[in-house]
C-alpha cells in the first residue's frame, strides 16, 4: 500500500516537471494513465481510463491567469482508485473531476502566494545580473509545486483508498449506468472546451469544412488531417507570394489576364 502510494506520488511529481524542464505533455492523462495502470497492475485499464480522461480534460490548459482543474492529481488518483475498485472509465471520471477541483485549491495557494514571492526574489537577482540565481529560483519554484502534488497524491491514496472502495460499492447500479452514458458525452465536452479557447473568425470556416467532410462525405480523420496540412501549405505559400509582390511593388495589369 505504502509502496504504491509512493510510486503514484512519483508519477505525479514527474508529470508536473514541465515547470522546470519546459512543456513536455507528460502531465496529460493519456500519458499518466498507462503508467498508473502499470503501478496498479492493470495496464490495459490504465490505457482505457487515460484515454477517456484525456478526452474529458482535452481543453484543460492554463491560458494566461486561468488555472484549470489539476488534471495530474485528478487523473492519477481517479485512475488509481478506479483500478483499485475494479471500476471502469465512467467511475474514474466521477472521481477524477472532483479530486481535480479540490487539488485546484492548493494550486491557487501556490500560484497566489508562494510563486509571487519567488518571482520577487528572481527579480532581485535579475536586477543584480545574477542569471544563475534566477535559474535556481525558477527550478526551486517548480520543484516545490511538484513536491506539493506528490504529497497530495501520497496522502490521498493512503487515506482514501479503502473509503473510496466502500463508497463506489455503495453506488446504485442505475447511477453507474448513468455515469457510463455520461462518459460518452465527455469527448464532446473536452472538444468544446478546446474550441472555446481557439475558435475565431479565421478558424471557423475550416472547422465547418472538416465537419462537412466527416459528416457528409464520410472522410476519415486521417484524410481530413492530411487535407488540413495541404491547405496550410497552400495558404502559407499564397501569403508569402502576396507579401513578396507587395514588397517588390512590381505590378503589371496585363499579368492579371
Amino acid at each position: 500500500m505504502i509502496l504504491k502510494a509512493f510510486l503514484l506520488a512519483l508519477v505525479a511529481f514527474v508529470g508536473k516537471l514541465d515547470l522546470a524542464t519546459g512543456t513536455n505533455q507528460l502531465q496529460r492523462p493519456i500519458i499518466l494513465g498507462p503508467i498508473v495502470g502499470l503501478v496498479m497492475g492493470d495496464i490495459t485499464m490504465g490505457v482505457k481510463i487515460g484515454a477517456t480522461l484525456e478526452l474529458a480534460f482535452l481543453g484543460s490548459y492554463s491560458v494566461g491567469a486561468f488555472i484549470p482543474p489539476d488534471v495530474i492529481v485528478g487523473g492519477v488518483l481517479g485512475t488509481a482508485f478506479a483500478i483499485q475498485t475494479g471500476s471502469g472509465p465512467a467511475v474514474a471520471f466521477a472521481m477524477a473531476f472532483p479530486i481535480a477541483l479540490l487539488a485546484l485549491i492548493f494550486d491557487n495557494v501556490m500560484f497566489a502566494l508562494i510563486r509571487p514571492m519567488m518571482g520577487r526574489l528572481a527579480d532581485k537577482y535579475a536586477s543584480q545580473g545574477n542569471g544563475k540565481a534566477v535559474n535556481k529560483v525558477h527550478m526551486t519554484a517548480g520543484f516545490l509545486l511538484c513536491l506539493m502534488l506528490a504529497i497530495i497524491v501520497f496522502i490521498s491514496y493512503l487515506v482514501g483508498g479503502d473509503q473510496v472502495k466502500i463508497l463506489v460499492n455503495a453506488i446504485p447500479k442505475s447511477i453507474i449506468d448513468g455515469l457510463t452514458i455520461a462518459t460518452g458525452l465527455l469527448p464532446g465536452i473536452g472538444f468544446a472546451m478546446l474550441a472555446q479557447m481557439i475558435m475565431n473568425k479565421q478558424i471557423v470556416p475550416f472547422f465547418f469544412l472538416g465537419f462537412l467532410l466527416a459528416a457528409y462525405f464520410k472522410l476519415p480523420v486521417i484524410g481530413i488531417a492530411f487535407l488540413g496540412i495541404i491547405l496550410v501549405v497552400v495558404l502559407m505559400q499564397f501569403k508569402d507570394n502576396n507579401k513578396a509582390s507587395l514588397e517588390g511593388g512590381d505590378f503589371d495589369d496585363d499579368e492579371d489576364f
